[in-house]
């Protein structure tokens, strides 16, 4: 409600939302945004109900529809997070807001629909698993444990797509020429605007963006191992405490998601263009051919991808590892 209340609102007083960078929301999209999110508020209080197979199919129906625009409306969270994180200010306020409600719809939508299957299955809404009683007692959580191994190697082959990207900004940043943009091009055009931050780490050799890819390898990381289930050491009076969970997993899907739907996007989207089947990308500086730029969407596309799917992966991964169960559960089931 809250959700189409605002788009309404903007919709009505014809206030501009950022799309991106040169395209904005029509009113007519925001008024259809607005009944799309009645449509999922209303299924997310169906789901709570004892329904016939027919409306079953109908609360289904509306979840799988409504999720993906959600999702799809996230996609510029790591971009704003840049942008904030480096002190380069907001483009869009109105922009920002967009992505933060459809960020937070998709999230909310994601766990209506998770309770409502685990209820259809006959399951516990919270823990998935059967069993009597009620479904507010206390619950049991599983020892630390690492990723297996062979999730621990899909994530790291995914990580492996930051390269090209990582390694083609650290070469503009130390100076050097690569994909027919010199050192020098990248610099002058990086400065203007840029905050003190990003000038610092640029000055240390460190371009920021890929300062932040490594804050996403650390969470990355975090998902795999011990360490981001039981505070280590190094957190001082945190150490030995359990990590909540939501703590590594929200920032995880909801910057995984968005990263996987845009570096999918532009993975397909360059060969399209360097085969002919879309439009060319017009250079700008500091690119000066079209063949250099469509290089770097493909790289940005790998880097991308690999660390959005890498995320949701490790986030699965950890979720399974990690999760609760009703302590009535493990009494009725009994140790596995």
């Amino acid at each position: 409600m809250l959700y189409a209340a605002v788009e309404v609102t903007w919709a009505a007083a014809g206030i501009t939302v950022r799309w991106k960078e040169h395209s904005s929301y029509t009113p007519a999209v925001q008024l259809l945004l607005a009944a799309l999110a009645l449509l999922a508020g209303g299924a997310c209080l169906a789901s709570t109900r004892t329904l016939a197979r027919t409306g079953r199919v109908v609360v289904a129906t509306a979840l799988v529809t409504a999720l993906p625009v959600f999702v799809v409306g996230s996609t510029g969270l790591p971009i704003y997070f840049v942008t904030i994180a480096t002190l380069s200010g907001v483009e869009s306020a109105t922009g920002l807001a967009q992505v933060l409600l459809n960020t937070a719809g998709a999230a909310l939508l994601l766990l209506v629909g998770l309770s409502y299957r685990r209820r259809l299955r006959g399951d516990c809404p919270r823990c998935g698993r059967p069993h009597a009683g009620a479904v507010d007692g206390p619950l049991a959580y599983p020892g630390a444990s690492r990723a297996p191994r062979r999730t621990r190697v899909a994530v790291y082959l995914l990580m492996c797509g930051l390269l090209p990207w990582a390694g083609a900004k650290s070469i503009w940043t130390l100076g050097g020429d690569a994909l027919g943009v010199s050192g020098d091009d990248w610099q002058r055009t990086m400065s203007v605007g840029a905050s003190g931050p990003s000038k610092a780490a640029a000055s240390a050799g460190i371009e920021v963006t890929v300062l932040a890819a490594m804050v996403g390898i650390f969470l990355l990381l975090g998902l795999l191992y011990v360490w981001g289930q039981v505070f280590p050491w190094w957190t001082l009076f945190l150490s030995g405490r359990r990590v909540p969970r939501l703590l590594p997993l929200i920032p995880a899907w909801l910057t995984g998601i968005p990263l996987t739907v845009y570096g999918v996007f532009l993975i397909v989207m360059a060969p399209l263009v360097a085969v002919g089947v879309l439009p060319g990308i017009k250079p700008s500086p500091p690119f000066t051919t079209s063949s250099g730029i469509t290089w770097m969407v493909e790289f940005g596309g790998l880097a991308f991808a690999g660390l959005g799917i890498g995320l949701v992966v490790a986030a699965r991964s950890y979720a399974a590892r990690t999760h609760p169960v009703c302590a009535s559960a493990t009494a009725t089931m009994g140790p596995e």
